[in-house]
Protein backbone atom coordinates (compact mmCIF):
# COMPACT_ATOMS: atom_id res chain seq x y z
CA UNK A 1 0.00 0.00 0.00
CA UNK A 2 1.37 3.54 -0.58
CA UNK A 3 1.53 4.41 2.72
CA UNK A 4 1.88 1.27 4.82
CA UNK A 5 5.72 2.47 5.56
CA UNK A 6 4.61 5.19 7.50
CA UNK A 7 1.68 3.72 9.66
CA UNK A 8 3.97 2.36 12.57
CA UNK A 9 0.84 1.13 14.50
CA UNK A 10 0.24 -1.10 11.72
CA UNK A 11 3.13 -3.06 13.36
CA UNK A 12 3.06 -1.91 16.84
CA UNK A 13 -0.40 -4.05 17.97
CA UNK A 14 2.17 -7.27 17.40
CA UNK A 15 5.12 -5.50 19.73
CA UNK A 16 2.58 -4.65 22.24
CA UNK A 17 1.77 -8.45 22.85
CA UNK A 18 5.23 -9.71 22.58
CA UNK A 19 6.00 -7.56 25.54
CA UNK A 20 3.14 -8.75 27.30
CA UNK A 21 4.51 -12.18 26.65
CA UNK A 22 7.76 -11.66 27.76
CA UNK A 23 6.75 -9.93 30.92
CA UNK A 24 4.14 -13.07 31.01
CA UNK A 25 7.73 -15.71 31.37
CA UNK A 26 8.23 -14.99 34.54
CA UNK A 27 4.63 -17.47 35.54
CA UNK A 28 6.86 -19.76 36.90
CA UNK A 29 3.45 -22.01 38.01
CA UNK A 30 2.50 -22.96 34.75
CA UNK A 31 5.82 -23.65 32.97
CA UNK A 32 6.38 -26.73 31.66
CA UNK A 33 8.14 -29.28 34.08
CA UNK A 34 11.96 -30.23 33.47
CA UNK A 35 12.18 -34.24 32.06
CA UNK A 36 13.73 -36.46 34.22
CA UNK A 37 17.17 -37.10 34.00
CA UNK A 38 16.53 -40.65 32.52
CA UNK A 39 13.87 -42.46 31.19
CA UNK A 40 12.54 -45.54 33.37
CA UNK A 41 13.77 -49.08 31.84
CA UNK A 42 11.75 -51.62 31.53
CA UNK A 43 12.25 -55.62 31.17
CA UNK A 44 9.68 -58.45 30.54
CA UNK A 45 8.64 -60.64 33.21
CA UNK A 46 8.11 -64.83 33.48
CA UNK A 47 4.77 -63.39 32.25
CA UNK A 48 6.03 -61.85 29.51
CA UNK A 49 4.20 -58.15 30.66
CA UNK A 50 6.49 -55.28 30.90
CA UNK A 51 7.41 -53.27 34.74
CA UNK A 52 9.93 -51.17 35.51
CA UNK A 53 13.44 -51.63 36.90
CA UNK A 54 14.11 -51.67 40.13
CA UNK A 55 17.16 -51.30 42.97
CA UNK A 56 17.65 -54.76 42.76
CA UNK A 57 18.06 -55.53 39.03
CA UNK A 58 20.61 -52.80 38.58
CA UNK A 59 24.16 -53.98 39.48
CA UNK A 60 26.48 -51.85 41.84
CA UNK A 61 29.06 -50.36 39.03
CA UNK A 62 26.02 -49.82 36.89
CA UNK A 63 23.78 -47.85 39.76
CA UNK A 64 26.72 -45.41 39.79
CA UNK A 65 27.60 -45.25 36.20
CA UNK A 66 26.89 -41.51 34.56
CA UNK A 67 23.19 -41.77 32.59
CA UNK A 68 23.23 -41.48 28.62
CA UNK A 69 23.19 -37.91 26.66
CA UNK A 70 19.74 -36.99 26.02
CA UNK A 71 19.35 -37.42 22.13
CA UNK A 72 19.90 -34.66 19.99
CA UNK A 73 16.23 -32.41 19.22
CA UNK A 74 15.11 -33.32 16.32
CA UNK A 75 15.59 -29.65 13.71
CA UNK A 76 12.82 -30.64 11.52
CA UNK A 77 10.67 -31.81 14.16
CA UNK A 78 6.81 -30.44 12.88
CA UNK A 79 6.11 -26.90 14.85
CA UNK A 80 3.30 -27.00 17.63
CA UNK A 81 3.49 -30.51 17.72
CA UNK A 82 5.09 -31.13 21.68
CA UNK A 83 2.07 -29.37 23.63
CA UNK A 84 -1.58 -29.76 23.59
CA UNK A 85 -3.39 -27.13 22.26
CA UNK A 86 -6.99 -28.29 22.35
CA UNK A 87 -7.55 -25.35 24.73
CA UNK A 88 -7.26 -22.36 22.44
CA UNK A 89 -10.01 -20.32 21.35
CA UNK A 90 -10.47 -21.50 17.62
CA UNK A 91 -8.67 -24.58 17.78
CA UNK A 92 -10.43 -27.92 17.56
CA UNK A 93 -10.45 -29.80 21.10
CA UNK A 94 -10.03 -33.16 19.23
CA UNK A 95 -7.45 -35.47 21.07
CA UNK A 96 -7.70 -38.43 18.45
CA UNK A 97 -8.03 -38.90 14.87
CA UNK A 98 -11.00 -40.74 14.30
CA UNK A 99 -9.90 -42.35 10.70
CA UNK A 100 -6.65 -41.70 8.86
CA UNK A 101 -4.22 -43.36 6.32
CA UNK A 102 -0.77 -43.08 3.99
CA UNK A 103 -3.08 -41.25 1.70
CA UNK A 104 -6.09 -39.21 3.40
CA UNK A 105 -7.53 -38.21 6.68
CA UNK A 106 -10.83 -37.05 6.04
CA UNK A 107 -12.98 -35.14 8.32
CA UNK A 108 -17.00 -34.36 9.13
CA UNK A 109 -18.62 -31.29 10.78
CA UNK A 110 -22.22 -30.68 11.57
CA UNK A 111 -23.11 -27.64 12.56
CA UNK A 112 -27.39 -27.16 13.54
CA UNK A 113 -28.70 -24.09 15.68
CA UNK A 114 -32.24 -23.04 17.20
CA UNK A 115 -31.99 -19.29 17.91
CA UNK A 116 -34.83 -17.11 19.52
CA UNK A 117 -34.37 -13.75 19.17
CA UNK A 118 -36.46 -11.73 22.23
CA UNK A 119 -37.60 -9.24 19.38
CA UNK A 120 -39.58 -11.30 17.72
CA UNK A 121 -39.14 -10.35 13.92
CA UNK A 122 -42.13 -11.44 12.54
CA UNK A 123 -40.11 -12.47 9.12
CA UNK A 124 -38.02 -14.61 11.52
CA UNK A 125 -34.47 -12.27 9.98
CA UNK A 126 -31.71 -11.69 12.10
CA UNK A 127 -29.27 -8.86 11.25
CA UNK A 128 -25.48 -7.96 12.35
CA UNK A 129 -24.41 -11.74 12.30
CA UNK A 130 -21.95 -14.02 10.46
CA UNK A 131 -22.90 -16.61 12.45
CA UNK A 132 -26.48 -16.50 13.57
CA UNK A 133 -29.61 -15.48 10.80
CA UNK A 134 -32.68 -16.89 11.54
CA UNK A 135 -35.01 -16.51 14.53
CA UNK A 136 -37.77 -19.25 16.18
CA UNK A 137 -36.21 -21.83 13.48
CA UNK A 138 -34.14 -24.49 13.62
CA UNK A 139 -31.42 -24.35 10.93
CA UNK A 140 -28.44 -26.51 9.48
CA UNK A 141 -25.31 -24.12 10.12
CA UNK A 142 -22.87 -25.79 8.64
CA UNK A 143 -22.46 -29.64 6.88
CA UNK A 144 -18.55 -29.96 6.08
CA UNK A 145 -17.86 -33.00 4.19
CA UNK A 146 -14.12 -33.35 2.93
CA UNK A 147 -10.79 -33.65 4.59
CA UNK A 148 -6.72 -33.49 3.94
CA UNK A 149 -5.02 -35.65 0.80
CA UNK A 150 -1.32 -35.82 1.33
CA UNK A 151 1.24 -37.81 -0.20
CA UNK A 152 5.26 -37.14 -0.67
CA UNK A 153 5.16 -33.43 0.29
CA UNK A 154 2.15 -32.80 -1.57
CA UNK A 155 -0.89 -32.01 -0.02
CA UNK A 156 -4.63 -30.99 -0.47
CA UNK A 157 -7.55 -30.00 1.26
CA UNK A 158 -11.46 -29.15 1.02
CA UNK A 159 -14.43 -28.40 3.07
CA UNK A 160 -17.93 -28.05 1.92
CA UNK A 161 -20.66 -25.19 3.86
CA UNK A 162 -23.91 -26.77 2.83
CA UNK A 163 -26.23 -24.80 4.52
CA UNK A 164 -26.80 -20.96 6.04
CA UNK A 165 -23.11 -20.64 5.42
CA UNK A 166 -23.46 -21.06 1.69
CA UNK A 167 -25.58 -18.02 1.10
CA UNK A 168 -24.58 -15.96 4.25
CA UNK A 169 -21.40 -15.93 3.61
CA UNK A 170 -21.24 -15.00 0.16
CA UNK A 171 -23.69 -12.72 0.50
CA UNK A 172 -20.86 -10.45 2.28
CA UNK A 173 -18.54 -10.62 -0.44
CA UNK A 174 -19.52 -7.70 -3.48
CA UNK A 175 -16.27 -8.60 -5.58
CA UNK A 176 -18.14 -11.45 -7.27
CA UNK A 177 -20.11 -8.53 -8.70
CA UNK A 178 -17.90 -7.24 -10.24
CA UNK A 179 -17.20 -8.51 -14.41
CA UNK A 180 -18.57 -12.00 -15.91
CA UNK A 181 -18.49 -15.55 -15.12
CA UNK A 182 -20.98 -16.18 -11.52
CA UNK A 183 -17.34 -16.94 -9.25
CA UNK A 184 -20.30 -16.60 -5.98
CA UNK A 185 -21.83 -19.83 -7.17
CA UNK A 186 -19.02 -21.80 -8.34
CA UNK A 187 -17.49 -21.22 -4.77
CA UNK A 188 -20.72 -20.75 -2.02
CA UNK A 189 -20.57 -24.36 -1.32
CA UNK A 190 -16.65 -24.76 -0.82
CA UNK A 191 -15.18 -22.64 2.50
CA UNK A 192 -11.97 -24.76 2.32
CA UNK A 193 -10.42 -25.52 -1.14
CA UNK A 194 -6.06 -25.49 -1.76
CA UNK A 195 -3.34 -27.14 -3.00
CA UNK A 196 0.04 -27.13 -2.27
CA UNK A 197 3.44 -28.43 -1.36
CA UNK A 198 5.32 -29.04 1.97
CA UNK A 199 9.13 -28.30 2.37
CA UNK A 200 9.67 -30.86 5.37
CA UNK A 201 13.36 -30.36 6.09
CA UNK A 202 13.51 -26.43 5.53
CA UNK A 203 13.44 -25.95 9.42
CA UNK A 204 10.71 -27.18 11.30
CA UNK A 205 8.63 -27.06 7.36
CA UNK A 206 7.62 -24.37 4.71
CA UNK A 207 4.30 -24.95 2.89
CA UNK A 208 3.47 -23.00 -0.59
CA UNK A 209 -0.58 -23.38 -1.25
CA UNK A 210 -2.94 -21.27 -3.10
CA UNK A 211 -7.02 -21.82 -2.86
CA UNK A 212 -9.20 -20.80 -0.79
CA UNK A 213 -8.22 -21.08 3.10
CA UNK A 214 -9.13 -19.78 6.58
CA UNK A 215 -7.80 -16.73 7.82
CA UNK A 216 -8.10 -16.55 11.71
CA UNK A 217 -8.44 -12.82 11.59
CA UNK A 218 -10.13 -11.82 14.79
CA UNK A 219 -8.89 -15.12 16.84
CA UNK A 220 -12.01 -17.74 16.53
CA UNK A 221 -12.55 -19.98 14.05
CA UNK A 222 -15.08 -19.93 11.49
CA UNK A 223 -16.28 -23.61 12.60
CA UNK A 224 -18.29 -22.84 15.44
CA UNK A 225 -17.38 -26.51 17.43
CA UNK A 226 -13.69 -24.96 17.69
CA UNK A 227 -14.67 -21.45 19.49
CA UNK A 228 -15.15 -20.97 23.12
CA UNK A 229 -18.73 -19.18 22.12
CA UNK A 230 -21.34 -19.49 19.29
CA UNK A 231 -21.50 -15.51 18.34
CA UNK A 232 -18.01 -13.76 18.04
CA UNK A 233 -17.61 -10.14 19.28
CA UNK A 234 -17.85 -7.75 16.25
CA UNK A 235 -13.85 -7.80 16.17
CA UNK A 236 -14.16 -11.29 15.14
CA UNK A 237 -17.45 -11.47 12.81
CA UNK A 238 -16.90 -8.31 10.88
CA UNK A 239 -13.44 -9.36 9.69
CA UNK A 240 -12.41 -11.92 7.38
CA UNK A 241 -13.13 -15.69 7.70
CA UNK A 242 -11.30 -16.73 4.52
CA UNK A 243 -8.53 -15.45 1.94
CA UNK A 244 -8.23 -16.60 -1.36
CA UNK A 245 -5.42 -16.27 -2.95
CA UNK A 246 -1.44 -17.67 -2.14
CA UNK A 247 -0.04 -18.08 1.57
CA UNK A 248 3.22 -19.00 2.39
CA UNK A 249 3.79 -20.81 5.98
CA UNK A 250 7.44 -20.60 7.23
CA UNK A 251 8.04 -22.26 11.03
CA UNK A 252 11.49 -21.18 11.76
CA UNK A 253 11.49 -23.13 15.22
CA UNK A 254 9.11 -25.52 16.53
CA UNK A 255 7.08 -22.39 18.02
CA UNK A 256 7.21 -19.45 15.61
CA UNK A 257 4.97 -19.43 12.60
CA UNK A 258 5.44 -16.72 9.62
CA UNK A 259 2.57 -16.72 7.46
CA UNK A 260 2.70 -13.88 4.49
CA UNK A 261 -0.28 -13.89 2.26
CA UNK A 262 -0.99 -12.75 -1.19
CA UNK A 263 -5.00 -12.37 -1.84
CA UNK A 264 -7.68 -11.40 -4.10
CA UNK A 265 -8.86 -9.02 -1.42
CA UNK A 266 -10.33 -8.37 2.19
CA UNK A 267 -13.03 -12.06 2.44
CA UNK A 268 -13.49 -12.10 -1.16
CA UNK A 269 -13.53 -14.77 -4.19
CA UNK A 270 -12.54 -11.63 -6.56
CA UNK A 271 -10.93 -8.64 -6.60
CA UNK A 272 -13.38 -5.25 -6.25
CA UNK A 273 -11.01 -3.40 -7.64
CA UNK A 274 -7.66 -3.85 -9.61
CA UNK A 275 -5.06 -4.01 -6.62
CA UNK A 276 -4.37 -7.27 -4.58
CA UNK A 277 -4.17 -7.30 -1.08
CA UNK A 278 -1.01 -7.95 1.19
CA UNK A 279 -0.97 -9.81 4.66
CA UNK A 280 0.52 -12.57 7.10
CA UNK A 281 0.18 -13.92 10.32
CA UNK A 282 2.95 -14.39 12.76
CA UNK A 283 1.97 -16.89 15.27
CA UNK A 284 4.39 -17.12 18.74
CA UNK A 285 3.68 -20.31 21.42
CA UNK A 286 6.71 -19.76 24.05
CA UNK A 287 4.95 -21.76 26.69
CA UNK A 288 2.58 -24.48 26.74
CA UNK A 289 -0.08 -21.66 28.44
CA UNK A 290 0.55 -18.67 26.27
CA UNK A 291 -0.41 -18.10 22.35
CA UNK A 292 0.01 -14.59 20.44
CA UNK A 293 -0.97 -14.18 17.07
CA UNK A 294 -0.53 -10.84 14.90
CA UNK A 295 -2.70 -10.85 11.49
CA UNK A 296 -2.10 -7.56 9.60
CA UNK A 297 -3.59 -6.98 6.03
CA UNK A 298 -2.92 -3.77 3.47
CA UNK A 299 -2.19 -2.80 -0.26
CA UNK A 300 -5.85 -3.77 -1.37
CA UNK A 301 -8.31 -1.72 -2.67
CA UNK A 302 -11.46 -3.36 -1.27
CA UNK A 303 -14.66 -0.91 -1.40
CA UNK A 304 -16.39 -2.15 -4.34
CA UNK A 305 -17.47 0.96 -6.58
CA UNK A 306 -14.20 3.16 -5.36
CA UNK A 307 -11.04 2.27 -6.64
CA UNK A 308 -8.63 4.60 -5.16
CA UNK A 309 -9.34 4.21 -1.36
CA UNK A 310 -7.07 1.71 0.53
CA UNK A 311 -7.44 0.00 3.90
CA UNK A 312 -5.01 -0.96 6.62
CA UNK A 313 -5.72 -3.59 9.48
CA UNK A 314 -3.63 -5.12 11.99
CA UNK A 315 -5.62 -7.98 14.53
CA UNK A 316 -3.74 -8.87 17.79
CA UNK A 317 -4.29 -11.90 20.69
CA UNK A 318 -3.36 -13.20 23.27
CA UNK A 319 -4.44 -16.18 24.91
CA UNK A 320 -3.04 -17.45 28.45
CA UNK A 321 -4.04 -20.75 30.54
CA UNK A 322 -3.42 -19.45 33.90
CA UNK A 323 -4.43 -22.66 35.67
CA UNK A 324 -4.46 -26.78 34.69
CA UNK A 325 -4.52 -29.23 36.64
CA UNK A 326 -5.40 -32.27 34.76
CA UNK A 327 -6.31 -34.57 37.68
CA UNK A 328 -8.97 -32.35 39.43
CA UNK A 329 -12.30 -33.79 40.00
CA UNK A 330 -13.76 -29.89 39.94
CA UNK A 331 -12.69 -27.00 38.00
CA UNK A 332 -9.76 -28.43 36.13
CA UNK A 333 -8.58 -25.77 33.25
CA UNK A 334 -8.95 -21.83 33.15
CA UNK A 335 -8.16 -19.54 30.35
CA UNK A 336 -8.93 -16.12 28.94
CA UNK A 337 -7.63 -14.53 25.47
CA UNK A 338 -7.91 -10.75 25.02
CA UNK A 339 -7.97 -9.46 21.39
CA UNK A 340 -7.53 -5.96 20.00
CA UNK A 341 -7.98 -4.53 16.15
CA UNK A 342 -6.89 -1.10 14.79
CA UNK A 343 -7.63 -0.38 10.69
CA UNK A 344 -8.74 2.33 8.81
CA UNK A 345 -9.27 3.47 5.22
CA UNK A 346 -7.96 6.26 3.19
CA UNK A 347 -8.40 7.99 0.08
CA UNK A 348 -8.69 11.15 -1.93
CA UNK A 349 -11.97 12.77 -3.38
CA UNK A 350 -11.95 13.16 -6.75
CA UNK A 351 -14.53 14.16 -9.60
CA UNK A 352 -14.41 12.51 -12.68
CA UNK A 353 -15.08 13.78 -16.06
CA UNK A 354 -18.75 12.52 -16.26
CA UNK A 355 -19.65 14.50 -12.66
CA UNK A 356 -19.26 11.38 -10.64
CA UNK A 357 -18.13 12.04 -7.17
CA UNK A 358 -16.05 9.76 -4.79
CA UNK A 359 -15.52 11.44 -1.67
CA UNK A 360 -12.10 10.96 0.24
CA UNK A 361 -11.65 9.48 3.32
CA UNK A 362 -8.38 9.15 5.78
CA UNK A 363 -6.79 7.45 8.92
CA UNK A 364 -6.17 10.77 11.15
CA UNK A 365 -9.19 12.54 11.82
CA UNK A 366 -10.68 15.04 9.11
CA UNK A 367 -7.96 15.95 6.65
CA UNK A 368 -7.66 18.66 4.41
CA UNK A 369 -8.31 17.96 0.92
CA UNK A 370 -9.10 20.88 -1.34
CA UNK A 371 -10.98 18.59 -3.72
CA UNK A 372 -13.36 17.20 -1.12
CA UNK A 373 -16.92 18.67 -1.57
CA UNK A 374 -18.55 18.13 1.57
CA UNK A 375 -21.36 15.67 3.00
CA UNK A 376 -24.02 17.60 1.12
CA UNK A 377 -22.39 16.66 -2.23
CA UNK A 378 -23.76 12.72 -0.92
CA UNK A 379 -26.57 13.65 -1.48
CA UNK A 380 -26.88 15.20 -5.17
CA UNK A 381 -27.92 13.98 -8.28
CA UNK A 382 -24.54 12.35 -9.16
CA UNK A 383 -24.17 10.17 -5.91
CA UNK A 384 -26.42 8.53 -3.21
CA UNK A 385 -29.38 10.78 -3.11
CA UNK A 386 -30.20 9.20 0.43
CA UNK A 387 -30.24 12.06 2.96
CA UNK A 388 -28.97 10.52 7.13
CA UNK A 389 -28.09 13.43 8.71
CA UNK A 390 -25.23 11.76 10.30
CA UNK A 391 -22.77 12.46 7.89
CA UNK A 392 -22.10 15.82 8.65
CA UNK A 393 -18.60 17.63 7.66
CA UNK A 394 -17.73 20.94 5.52
CA UNK A 395 -16.20 21.03 2.08
CA UNK A 396 -12.17 20.65 2.30
CA UNK A 397 -12.48 17.80 4.74
CA UNK A 398 -11.66 14.17 4.42
CA UNK A 399 -13.57 12.60 7.61
CA UNK A 400 -12.00 9.86 9.52
CA UNK A 401 -12.81 6.48 7.91
CA UNK A 402 -11.60 4.21 11.21
CA UNK A 403 -12.04 0.62 12.60
CA UNK A 404 -11.30 0.23 16.70
CA UNK A 405 -12.52 -2.50 18.46
CA UNK A 406 -11.31 -5.78 21.09
CA UNK A 407 -13.17 -8.47 22.98
CA UNK A 408 -12.16 -10.22 25.99
CA UNK A 409 -13.20 -13.72 26.85
CA UNK A 410 -12.85 -16.19 29.54
CA UNK A 411 -13.34 -19.62 30.00
CA UNK A 412 -12.94 -22.73 33.04
CA UNK A 413 -13.34 -26.33 32.85
CA UNK A 414 -14.65 -28.94 34.76
CA UNK A 415 -15.32 -32.65 35.01
CA UNK A 416 -12.53 -33.47 33.34
CA UNK A 417 -13.66 -31.14 30.43
CA UNK A 418 -16.90 -32.49 29.75
CA UNK A 419 -18.27 -28.99 30.72
CA UNK A 420 -17.06 -25.71 29.72
CA UNK A 421 -18.24 -21.89 30.83
CA UNK A 422 -17.43 -18.69 28.88
CA UNK A 423 -18.02 -14.90 29.77
CA UNK A 424 -17.16 -12.63 26.53
CA UNK A 425 -17.28 -8.82 26.34
CA UNK A 426 -16.21 -6.91 23.20
CA UNK A 427 -17.09 -3.46 21.74
CA UNK A 428 -15.88 -1.48 18.06
CA UNK A 429 -16.18 2.34 17.27
CA UNK A 430 -16.14 1.89 13.27
CA UNK A 431 -17.14 5.24 11.51
CA UNK A 432 -18.00 4.86 8.03
CA UNK A 433 -19.59 1.29 9.01
CA UNK A 434 -17.00 -0.25 6.25
CA UNK A 435 -16.69 -3.40 8.12
CA UNK A 436 -20.13 -3.16 9.34
CA UNK A 437 -22.15 -6.19 8.60
CA UNK A 438 -25.31 -4.33 6.40
CA UNK A 439 -28.61 -6.03 7.67
CA UNK A 440 -30.39 -7.98 5.40
CA UNK A 441 -33.41 -5.53 4.44
CA UNK A 442 -35.36 -5.97 1.63
CA UNK A 443 -32.21 -9.05 0.45
CA UNK A 444 -29.45 -6.23 0.88
CA UNK A 445 -26.22 -7.78 0.37
CA UNK A 446 -22.73 -5.96 0.39
CA UNK A 447 -23.50 -5.56 -3.36
CA UNK A 448 -26.54 -3.56 -3.05
CA UNK A 449 -25.25 -1.35 -0.02
CA UNK A 450 -21.99 -0.35 -2.39
CA UNK A 451 -24.41 1.02 -5.07
CA UNK A 452 -26.16 2.67 -2.45
CA UNK A 453 -28.45 1.43 0.42
CA UNK A 454 -31.07 3.72 1.31
CA UNK A 455 -32.22 2.54 4.88
CA UNK A 456 -29.23 1.48 6.59
CA UNK A 457 -26.26 3.46 3.98
CA UNK A 458 -22.81 3.20 4.63
CA UNK A 459 -21.43 7.67 4.25
CA UNK A 460 -18.02 8.44 5.02
CA UNK A 461 -18.46 9.57 9.03
CA UNK A 462 -22.14 7.65 9.87
CA UNK A 463 -21.61 6.21 13.65
CA UNK A 464 -21.34 3.06 14.61
CA UNK A 465 -20.52 1.81 18.10
CA UNK A 466 -21.55 -1.29 19.20
CA UNK A 467 -20.78 -3.69 22.11
CA UNK A 468 -21.99 -7.12 23.30
CA UNK A 469 -21.84 -9.39 25.96
CA UNK A 470 -22.47 -13.13 26.35
CA UNK A 471 -22.47 -16.23 28.15
CA UNK A 472 -22.09 -19.44 26.80
CA UNK A 473 -22.29 -22.91 28.82
CA UNK A 474 -20.75 -26.07 27.01
CA UNK A 475 -21.72 -29.94 27.64
CA UNK A 476 -18.58 -32.12 25.72
CA UNK A 477 -19.95 -36.10 26.70
CA UNK A 478 -17.65 -37.11 23.82
CA UNK A 479 -14.50 -35.11 22.20
CA UNK A 480 -16.86 -35.50 19.17
CA UNK A 481 -19.71 -33.51 19.93
CA UNK A 482 -20.79 -30.39 21.98
CA UNK A 483 -23.89 -29.38 23.28
CA UNK A 484 -24.12 -25.53 23.39
CA UNK A 485 -26.42 -23.02 25.37
CA UNK A 486 -25.82 -19.07 24.79
CA UNK A 487 -27.53 -16.04 26.01
CA UNK A 488 -26.02 -12.92 23.79
CA UNK A 489 -26.62 -9.15 24.73
CA UNK A 490 -25.96 -6.83 21.96
CA UNK A 491 -26.39 -2.96 21.58
CA UNK A 492 -25.96 -0.25 18.88
CA UNK A 493 -25.48 3.36 19.01
CA UNK A 494 -27.90 3.55 16.00
CA UNK A 495 -30.65 1.24 15.41
CA UNK A 496 -28.92 -1.64 13.47
CA UNK A 497 -31.04 -5.14 14.95
CA UNK A 498 -34.68 -6.54 13.18
CA UNK A 499 -37.19 -5.81 15.80
CA UNK A 500 -40.73 -7.28 15.39
CA UNK A 501 -41.91 -5.24 12.38
CA UNK A 502 -38.62 -7.00 10.67
CA UNK A 503 -36.93 -6.60 7.71
CA UNK A 504 -38.88 -7.46 4.86
CA UNK A 505 -41.40 -4.36 2.76
CA UNK A 506 -44.68 -5.65 2.64
CA UNK A 507 -46.34 -7.76 -0.20
CA UNK A 508 -49.26 -6.61 -2.72
CA UNK A 509 -50.18 -9.54 -2.64
CA UNK A 510 -50.90 -9.39 1.19
CA UNK A 511 -48.40 -11.82 2.96
CA UNK A 512 -48.66 -10.67 6.51
CA UNK A 513 -45.00 -11.50 6.36
CA UNK A 514 -43.63 -9.48 3.69
CA UNK A 515 -41.54 -10.57 0.50
CA UNK A 516 -38.49 -8.76 -1.26
CA UNK A 517 -38.96 -6.83 -4.12
CA UNK A 518 -35.93 -7.38 -5.43
CA UNK A 519 -35.06 -3.67 -5.46
CA UNK A 520 -32.55 -3.23 -2.41
CA UNK A 521 -31.27 -0.24 -3.53
CA UNK A 522 -34.55 1.96 -3.95
CA UNK A 523 -36.99 2.86 -1.11
CA UNK A 524 -40.24 0.93 -0.85
CA UNK A 525 -43.83 2.04 -0.40
CA UNK A 526 -45.96 0.09 2.35
CA UNK A 527 -47.69 -1.87 -0.30
CA UNK A 528 -44.26 -3.23 -1.52
CA UNK A 529 -43.76 -1.11 -4.68
CA UNK A 530 -40.19 0.26 -4.93
CA UNK A 531 -39.93 4.16 -5.28
CA UNK A 532 -38.04 5.39 -8.78
CA UNK A 533 -34.38 6.81 -8.12
CA UNK A 534 -34.65 10.49 -9.82
CA UNK A 535 -31.67 11.43 -8.00
CA UNK A 536 -33.74 13.95 -5.93
CA UNK A 537 -34.93 12.87 -2.43
CA UNK A 538 -37.19 15.33 -0.49
CA UNK A 539 -40.23 15.28 -2.88
CA UNK A 540 -40.38 12.28 -5.13
CA UNK A 541 -39.91 9.66 -2.02
CA UNK A 542 -42.54 10.70 -0.25
CA UNK A 543 -44.69 12.13 -2.59
CA UNK A 544 -44.33 8.24 -4.79
CA UNK A 545 -46.05 6.53 -1.70
CA UNK A 546 -48.72 8.96 -0.62
CA UNK A 547 -49.83 10.77 -3.80
CA UNK A 548 -52.72 9.31 -6.50
CA UNK A 549 -50.41 6.44 -6.63
CA UNK A 550 -51.92 5.28 -3.50
CA UNK A 551 -49.59 3.02 -2.53
CA UNK A 552 -50.52 3.34 1.45
CA UNK A 553 -46.60 5.60 2.23
CA UNK A 554 -43.21 5.32 2.90
CA UNK A 555 -42.10 1.81 4.63
CA UNK A 556 -39.31 1.72 7.24
CA UNK A 557 -38.34 -1.47 8.47
CA UNK A 558 -38.62 -2.19 11.77
CA UNK A 559 -34.74 -1.40 13.23
CA UNK A 560 -33.97 -1.58 17.54
CA UNK A 561 -30.96 -0.35 19.26
CA UNK A 562 -30.91 -3.52 21.20
CA UNK A 563 -30.92 -7.30 20.94
CA UNK A 564 -31.22 -10.15 23.20
CA UNK A 565 -31.21 -13.86 21.91
CA UNK A 566 -30.53 -17.70 22.79
CA UNK A 567 -29.07 -20.27 20.68
CA UNK A 568 -28.70 -23.88 21.21
CA UNK A 569 -26.55 -25.75 19.37
CA UNK A 570 -25.29 -29.01 18.45
CA UNK A 571 -22.17 -29.69 16.87
CA UNK A 572 -20.11 -32.49 15.71
CA UNK A 573 -16.75 -33.26 14.23
CA UNK A 574 -14.89 -36.28 13.55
Amino acid sequence: MRQYSSKPWVVCGLTLFLGLASAGMSVSAQTPAAAPATAPVTIASASGSARALGPADIPAQAATAAPAAAAAPDPHAPAFADWDWTWLNGNPRNKDVAFDSKFFTPEIRADITYTYDFNKPIDDSMNGSSELFRSNEIQVEQLGLGGDFHLDGAHARFMTQFGMYSTATVRNDPSYSKGQWDIADADRYLSEAYGGYQFSHVAHGLNIDAGIFMSYVGLFSYYNFDNWAYQPSYVSSNTPWFFEGIRIQYFPTAHLKIEPWIINGWQSYGSSNSRKGLGGQIKWTPYSWMNVISNNYGLGHDDFTIPNRSRLHTDNSLEIKYFDKPAATGIDKMAFSFTGDLGCEFGPSLTSAAGWYQQGVSCHGNTKDPNSLGSAAQFGPNATYYIDPAANFKPGINPKQSFIGFMIYNRLWWAKDHDGLTIGYGQINNPGRYLALVPAINGETATSDALGSPYWPGNPSDPFKPWDSSITYDYMPKQWLTWRFEYDYRHSSVPYWAGHGGSTPPSALGSPTGVNNGSPTLFACNDGTPIPNNGTYNNSVVGFCTGESGHGGLWQPDMRRDEQLIDIDLMVKF
